[in-house]
């Protein structure tokens, strides 16, 4: 419909047939809804010649006549409700995405929901009424906080007023850039995590990067600007307009196609049994045994959409063996996905303490869907996405507090450390808490909710903050070095 719709646009503009097309799509896009694009477009009547990132559109734009040997840009793309980073590498008119990343479920509309929040507030101290649940009221709000984050790109302060807000109620509230900058603080702060990552990714230096490209309209924020020219110690580059940077790059694409060489990666949903990752060119995760002395770990490769590795598709599996006889959560294994340009994928695992390690390759047909199965378990994981969202964080609850209390009860046996630094009834205080969480997880593991796990964590945590943090300036530290879990995974 979309593509449709399009394809209408561009023919009456041009006063001409349009069969041919360079469509984007976000930089998270898997290997199935690339697949789907292009059949959207065929079923539009276009022939759709190429499939590509949108940061790397993005960044093709920023590389029109631009031979000034090679160069590495960081493409930034924020925009009304999703985030990507790209690092690409330009050379001579070739452009190749060394690493991609991203976080599907921030942008402006987020922004805009810390300030309707704000709002919203402010009505109810002034009023003494809660607005929140009239969708109408609501609706008011969101526009207003929109135009007002809008207005904040260029000025230091906004009024916002609404007639007739609700219960026939007049609302005006001031509203300054610093309180705008207050409320996102961390979401923004947060974008530089995935900026992190592709660096990791791409094992590039930050300052090796030579240009960085601003893209979708929420970069037009100053301190969004501010923090992403902070990390990097130098101004972002201009000249390209963030709201018509992908599009431009695109019809670039489409007119320069025999002369342009665009070696685009694929990123593909892949991942463990443990969990699924959103693929660049490579990534990594440590993981760890589930149990003490356990020899081998067995690794199975799946993809698709669903959080549950039973609901998606089997690519392959392998054994690691030889791990030397250790406690629960002792080893670190190193599980590496790396998709080539071929969209060849090879997953290894690596015993990083006695080097020893597998690897399965498979091949782009290997074992992959069909499309009509690619149908089916696109629309199954539409279908079920609350209950998989659910399934999720209920088992990720449950990991936080089997790992919580197995790292204490693995602490209270260190003499050297926890184990050497409390008295023998603070000793058998925490010995005690562990064991009641673990028969709880042991009775109602099965049928727990994620809420529940939580609230069991934070009673284990009630339990032994108190004794941790005496060890650590008087408590003010609290107990932050124990109440962490390790940074693994167990297969």
């Amino acid at each position: 419909m979309v593509l449709g719709k399009m394809k209408d646009v561009a023919e009456s503009y041009l006063g001409q047939k349009v069969k041919h097309a360079v469509v984007t799509v976000p930089a998270y896009f898997n290997d199935k809804q690339r697949k789907a694009t292009k059949d959207a477009g065929t079923i539009a009547g276009l022939n759709v010649v190429r499939v590509v990132n949108e940061p790397t559109a993005a960044a093709l734009a920023y590389g029109i006549d631009k031979d000034e040997g090679e160069r590495t840009v960081l493409v930034y793309d924020l925009g009304g409700g999703t985030f990507d980073v790209s690092l690409v590498s330009v050379e001579e008119g070739s452009f190749q995405v060394l690493a991609t990343a991203g976080n599907t479920r921030l942008g402006g509309e987020d922004f805009d929901n810390r300030v309707i929040k704000h709002l919203a507030k402010a009505f109810k101290a002034k009023h003494d009424l809660d607005l929140t649940s009239d969708a109408k009221a609501m609706g008011k709000l969101k526009r207003e906080a929109e135009k007002a984050k809008r207005a904040l790109s260029s000025q230091l302060s906004t009024r916002v007023e609404i007639e007739g807000l609700f219960g026939g109620l007049d609302f005006s509230e001031t509203l300054t850039r610093a309180k705008f900058e207050q409320l996102n603080g961390q979401l923004f702060k947060k974008t530089l995590d995935s900026v992190k990552q592709v660096l990791s990714d791409a094992k590039v230096d930050k300052a090796d990067v030579t240009d960085i490209v601003l893209v979708g309209g929420s970069t037009r924020i100053p301190k969004i600007q501010g923090l992403v020219e902070e990390f990097f110690g130098r101004k972002a580059s201009g000249g390209v307009n963030p709201d018509e940077a992908v599009a431009f790059g695109a019809a670039i694409q489409g007119g320069a196609f025999e002369r342009q060489l665009l070696m685009d990666v694929n990123p593909l949903t892949l991942g463990s049994e443990t969990a699924l990752e959103e693929e660049g060119m490579r990534r990594s995760q440590i993981f760890s045994t589930t149990g003490d002395n356990q020899p081998s770990v067995m690794i199975k490769v799946y993809e698709g959409e669903r959080s549950m590795t039973k609901d998606n598709n089997l690519l392959g599996t392998f054994e690691l063996t030889g791990i030397p006889p250790a406690p629960r959560g002792a080893p670190q294994i190193e599980v590496s996905f790396s998709v080539d340009a071929n969209g060849i994928l090879e997953v290894s695992a690596q015993d990083k303490g006695t080097g020893r390690k597998e690897t399965i390759t498979i091949n782009n047909d290997s074992g992959r869907l069909t499309k009509d199965e690619i149908a089916r378990m696109m629309a199954e994981a539409d279908k079920f996405a609350d209950e998989d969202k659910e399934a999720r964080e209920r088992i990720e609850a449950r990991n936080g507090l089997e790992n919580y209390a197995f790292s204490l009860k693995n602490q209270l046996e260190d003499a050297i450390g926890l184990g050497g630094k409390v008295d023998e009834d603070e000793k058998e205080t925490l010995r005690e808490a562990v064991r009641e969480a673990t028969a709880w997880i042991n009775e109602h593991g099965a049928t727990a909710t994620a809420d529940d796990f939580a609230e069991q964590r934070e009673k284990l945590s009630d339990v032994a903050h108190p004794i941790t943090s005496k060890l650590y300036d008087g408590g003010d530290a609290g107990g932050d070095e124990y109440d962490q879990l390790e940074d693994h995974d167990e297969l």
